[in-house]
């Protein structure tokens, strides 16, 4: 169970990092760039070798892959867009913003398997130097970044 938590964990701080590479205003040749420079910060940081490399570069496609489906999912436009469409009347679309929500919540549901699978592929190639390496990152992240907010 912790390991499965901490692979999670880590997915999420991978997923938090890659963030930028989804975002619509740039190419996907932007975006591959972001998340080679971020998967070698990463990998220089981890010590990795070329199998665990290859390992969290197949992570980061995944994450890129969902984030690209959860945006997309909910119809076309942006975000941004799509919040207000909800707004545009004189009274809040309930059932399209549950229609949005339902949509999105079943492109995670959808990935998440894969992500899932290649989270743990990462984590488990990972020796125990290295593990202790992500949970102190998160750790780290996790007390400067929420602390503040609860």
């Amino acid at each position: 169970m912790r390991k499965s938590v901490l692979a999670v964990a880590g997915s999420a701080v991978v997923m938090g990092s890659l963030a930028g590479c989804s975002m619509a205003r740039h190419s996907e040749e932007d975006r591959a760039q972001w998340r080679a420079r971020i998967v070698e910060k990463v990998a220089d940081r981890l010590d990795l070798d070329a199998t665990q490399r290859d390992k969290l570069e197949a992570l980061a496609q995944k994450l890129q892959a969902q984030r690209m489906a959860v945006r997309a999912a909910g119809g076309s436009g942006e975000p941004r867009a799509q919040v207000e469409a909800l707004l545009a009347g004189a009274r809040f679309d309930q059932a399209a913003a549950q229609r949005l929500v339902d949509e999105k919540t079943q492109a995670v549901r959808v990935g998440s398997t894969e992500v899932i699978a290649a989270t743990a592929a990462f984590y488990d190639s990972l020796n125990p130097a290295q593990q202790q390496k992500v949970r102190e990152f998160i750790e780290r992240r996790g007390h400067g970044r929420w602390s503040r907010h609860g």
